[in-house]
């Protein structure tokens, strides 16, 4: 496994935590560090308590080094931080680079595969969240992680990009705390501060995974003061919002295209699926209207036309936000009729339907 994240994300942090955890259920777990000297690292596991103090620990740069104490340790699992620190004697090149980095983790994979031992790899990004080193690396593991988070904000999320043995949708949700990760339950109670008093506030109900999340989108608009108004996000596709943008202009007359707008996903987290289209554009509608958006969720996909479309495991979402107490469930009209077990969970909240993004306008501006 690769496990890759921005610098003082918690990387090490969460890989000494699993370690401890590996150790304490009755197994060897060996942490090799050549970022980290052991004085270091010792701090640390003392930080983190939990029997972090009781793994077994190398301070190396060397692969060959790693594979011979791996022979004479055989731990159950091994935890390298990180790959692109280490060296191979079959490579001249400076560790990091791109040769240095593909010798490495060839070693590492013979070893995993001849001893059938798991190997988590620590690995650098670049300034765009990339994966540092050649692509041969994601291809030669069997799973690629990406911890994410912002340094301002205490939670981390850690998601799956790859995963040849399961799902790549799940997400796990951490708490950084003075002992390290927390793990965080019900991260939906974490995420909605706020809501319902200051315009340009909405909830959207997602799915990450098969865990339904409520996450708050604030969004702010503002005359344009140059020639080419701003477009500025955090959490949401660049590109997703400028197609709302203009969805709302040309489909329902609201005028945003020349304005500067700047949208935020409270808590650090990152929106893909596309049944938070409602919530963003009922956050852009708020925001331009003045007007708050109460104490509602909104669910559904935005077509080119301007037409509400319906979201998979409706259900689930409407159950979830019910049991976060909003009163009110904007969802798209064209909703097929709902099973049994199904129409129990929608009788909790209003459900409002609407069918077209001139509704939501109406809606917000009542």
């Amino acid at each position: 496994m690769l496990l890759a994240g921005p610098p003082g994300i918690g990387k090490s942090t969460l890989l000494l935590q699993a370690a401890a955890l590996i150790r304490a259920s009755g197994s060897k777990a060996l942490y090799v560090s050549g970022e980290e000297s052991a004085p270091q690292v010792r701090l640390r596991a003392e930080r983190l308590g939990a029997g972090a103090l009781e793994v077994d620990f190398l301070g190396a740069t060397a692969v060959t080094e790693v594979i011979r104490a791996c022979a004479a340790i055989e731990p159950d699992v091994l935890a390298v931080d990180s790959v692109h620190t280490l060296a191979s004697p079959l490579s001249d090149a400076a560790p990091g680079t791109v040769s240095q980095i593909r010798e490495c983790a060839a070693a590492l994979q013979e070893y995993a595969k001849s001893t059938r031992t798991p190997v988590v790899m620590v690995g650098h990004v670049t300034k765009r969240d990339a994966v540092a080193g050649p692509r041969a690396l994601e291809h030669l593991v069997d799973a690629v992680l990406h911890f994410e988070g912002s340094r301002g904000h205490e939670h981390r999320v850690l998601r799956a990009a790859k995963n040849r043995f399961g799902s790549v949708d799940e997400v796990a949700v951490f708490r950084m705390s003075a002992g390290g990760l927390v793990p965080v339950s019900h991260p939906s109670e974490v995420f909605l501060s706020g809501v319902g008093e200051v315009s340009g506030s909405a909830v959207a109900v997602t799915f990450q995974g098969s865990r339904p999340l409520l996450a708050e989108i604030q969004c702010l608009t503002a005359p344009s003061r140059y020639g080419t108004p701003q477009r500025t996000t955090s959490g949401l596709p660049a590109r997703r919002l400028a197609l709302l943008l203009t969805v709302l202009e040309r489909r329902a007359g609201l005028p945003v295209l020349d304005r500067d707008v700047f949208a935020h996903v409270v808590g650090g987290l990152r929106l893909l699926d596309p049944g938070a289209d409602l919530a963003v554009a009922a956050s852009l509608v708020s925001a331009e209207l003045d007007r708050p958006a109460g104490r509602r969720a909104f669910i559904g996909e935005i077509g080119l036309g301007g037409e509400i479309r319906p979201v998979p495991r409706l259900a689930r979402r409407v159950a979830e936000a019910a049991r976060l107490g909003l009163t009110e469930v904007l969802v798209p009209s064209s909703l097929e009729r709902p099973t049994a077990p199904e129409e129990s969970r929608l009788k909790g909240p209003t459900l409002r339907r609407v069918a077209h993004v001139r509704e939501l306008v109406d809606a917000l501006r009542a």
